[in-house]
């Protein structure tokens, strides 16, 4: 059986931290595939215009198209090249719930991300990605700084 550890990046400098340490935990598995995951925050809560909504489709396209290239495909590509099994997921929605969801459809054992924060009043009243993930994932989470 294939382990699978999913890896959340956000194209920061913390993210590419995660994707070291998860290379390295596959090394150590053995049989590993490595996921790369990269969520978009979405809310389905924002009030918009007629004409908004009508372009958001497009516009959460062209988001995953940007992000595809700029940072998922990248990544796999580069651990392809130094033979890991890997391959990539962009998605939109809630960071924290996304990455589990990701994990829990595809039966992975552990989620590797960067610590990030939010900073200020939002932080706060809503907490951070990283800290929710934690709190309610259904896998084991490391954070690494």
């Amino acid at each position: 059986m294939t382990a699978k550890i999913v890896i959340g990046l956000d194209g920061t400098e913390t993210g590419e931290r995660a994707l070291e340490f998860a290379k390295t935990l596959a090394k150590r598995i053995g049989e590993c595939e490595l996921i790369v995951a990269y969520v978009i925050e979405w809310s389905p809560y924002t009030f918009q215009t007629p004409e908004e909504n009508a372009l958001r489709h497009k516009r959460r396209e062209e988001e995953i198209a940007l992000a595809n290239s700029r940072v998922v495909e990248p990544a796999v590509a580069a651990l392809k090249a130094e033979g890991f099994n890997a391959r990539g997921v962009v998605r939109h929605g809630d960071v924290a719930e996304t990455l589990n969801a990701i994990t829990v459809e595809n039966g992975a054992s552990q989620i590797v991300v960067g610590r990030s924060s939010a900073d200020g009043f939002k932080k706060r009243i809503f907490g951070s990605s990283t800290q929710n993930l934690v709190m309610h994932a259904d896998v084991p989470v490391t954070v690494v700084n």
